[in-house]
């Protein structure tokens, strides 16, 4: 066979850094500042009713899970930046301690984005964003047909966090009923990502969508404990042609492959290329790592171990 790299070295990179105390800027900065860096977020899409019965839906991207047991996510319906006001969806769980916290995919992502408009207390945000309010089965407020997963939720505290424009309202709600859309189910019944196509909340208006090439897989190092950028070796560990994440790969391996299997894959798999660059050391190298760092891109990690090894075998 006869292989042809094509990656690229790794650029030196000079970093800079534009630094802010958060107490130096004025309120719309830091606020494009933290929700512009801290992303994506996924997005609580919340349903709440007042002691009226009216029905208000919101969304809020200052959102997450943060307990199994109890199934517990937490989410900020913050002050109104302009004036401090307090949000309808905050007034409502004072009144009614119960919501539905439906999430949002790219199917409905722009009937979120309307419903997120400022219309005045009493107005009905599911009427007005065209989406289908579905009674729940353990909490008063209405779930979202459209959403592929809605959670129904006892309201089990909520914290200020202070009376000014932006400042945090945390509300904290026990998952008590969860409702999965079949077709977003695995064999196991748990949710599946790349069936979900949810979408995340980024800075200003834009949006991350969580489906095909955007989904990708890291496996946990759980069954094995990796042995580390620091055991690798060091022409390895300071090769200009792989990345950080190509050697947090290398380093999430428990050990080396053994000599026998290196002398192996070299005899079989690399026998041309080592023929041809046979007199020139640093060349071979550099084609070696060149080609370990494409099949880590591939996710082959064992055939890239033992091709970078392969330069160093007897």
């Amino acid at each position: 066979m006869r292989w042809s790299p094509t990656a690229q070295a790794i650029p030196e990179v000079k970093r800079s850094y534009t630094t802010y105390q958060p107490s130096d800027l004025e309120p719309r900065k830091l606020h494009g500042c933290l929700l512009g860096g801290i992303a994506p977020r996924p997005i609580a899409f919340v349903s709440t009713v007042n002691g009226k019965g009216e029905v208000n839906l919101a969304p809020f991207s200052y959102f997450n899970v943060f307990s199994a047991q109890p199934p517990l996510v937490i989410f900020s319906p913050a002050r109104r930046g302009r004036d401090g006001t307090t949000k309808h969806t905050w007034d409502n769980v004072q009144e009614v301690p119960e919501v539905v916290v439906n999430m949002v995919d790219h199917q409905m992502v722009q009937a979120c984005s309307l419903a997120s408009t400022d219309y005045g207390t009493g107005v009905n945000e599911f009427v007005k964003a065209g989406l289908t309010p579905v009674d729940s089965e353990a909490v008063q407020p209405p779930r979202v047909a459209e959403s592929p997963v809605q959670l129904e939720c006892k309201v089990v505290k909520v914290e200020s966090l202070g009376d000014h424009g932006g400042a945090g309202q945390l509300v904290f709600a026990e998952i008590v009923r969860m409702h999965f859309r079949d077709d977003v189910l695995s064999d196991a019944g748990v949710p599946d990502a790349t069936k979900l196509d949810l979408v995340g909340r980024c800075g200003g208006d834009h949006y991350v969508r969580a489906s095909g090439d955007a989904l990708f897989a890291v496996p946990k190092p759980l069954a094995t404990i990796g042995m580390g950028v620091d055991a690798l070796p060091e022409d390895i560990r300071t090769s200009r042609w792989l990345t950080g994440n190509h050697l947090a790969m290398l380093g999430g391996c428990e050990s080396m492959p053994d000599e026998t299997d290196v002398n192996e894959h070299k005899l079989l798999e690399l026998a041309e290329v080592f023929m041809e660059h046979e007199s020139d050391g640093r060349t071979l190298e550099e084609v070696l790592h060149r080609m370990a760092s494409e099949l880590l891109d591939r996710g082959m990690v064992d055939e890239a171990w033992k091709t970078l090894l392969c330069f160093n075998a007897g």
